[in-house]
């Protein structure tokens, strides 16, 4: 039976993917932010190229920002852009680039048919995991599952 209308039977989620992304540089501030605004991500291809996959400006408090993020980059700054190809998404900002040697786990909405994550959060710094080993990660479809069609539910 369908009742219209929002009640306690109805819980809305959104379905957020997770993953790490090798960070390949970061945006200059702007507004009331300071430190960066926005790192620069890339994940590793087949052929060992690091491909731009996006930017994730939000997740941060400021401990977060200043002391451990920061403070990273900074360490790993470079006049050399990391990614394949120079990323086609228009920054208003400066642009720094850094070493690609830093892991950032981020949860994101989905990809984008150019291969770039959309609403994407930042989530932590890992260093328990070599940044190349990052590599676009695709949902596993067990074979039996493959195998099975599609059953609809009877009315």
């Amino acid at each position: 039976m369908y009742l219209s209308g929002r009640s306690s039977a109805w819980i809305k989620l959104k379905c957020r993917r997770r993953q790490e992304f090798v960070i390949g540089g970061y945006s200059e501030p702007s507004g009331s932010r300071a430190q960066f605004g926005a790192l620069l991500l890339g994940v590793y291809d087949a052929h060992g190229k690091l491909n731009y996959a996006g930017r994730v400006g939000s997740g941060f408090d400021h401990a977060t920002l200043v002391v451990a993020v920061k403070k990273e980059l900074d360490k790993h700054e470079t006049a050399r852009m990391p990614f394949a190809s120079e990323p086609q998404e228009r920054s208003r900002t400066k642009v720094h680039w850094v070493k690609p040697q830093l892991v950032a786990e981020c949860n994101f909405a989905e990809w984008t048919k150019e291969r770039i994550v959309r609403q994407a959060s930042f989530v932590s710094l890992r260093d328990d995991k070599p940044a190349r080993q990052i590599v676009k990660e695709e949902p596993k479809v067990s074979k039996s599952a493959a195998k099975k069609p599609l059953q609809r539910r009877q009315r």
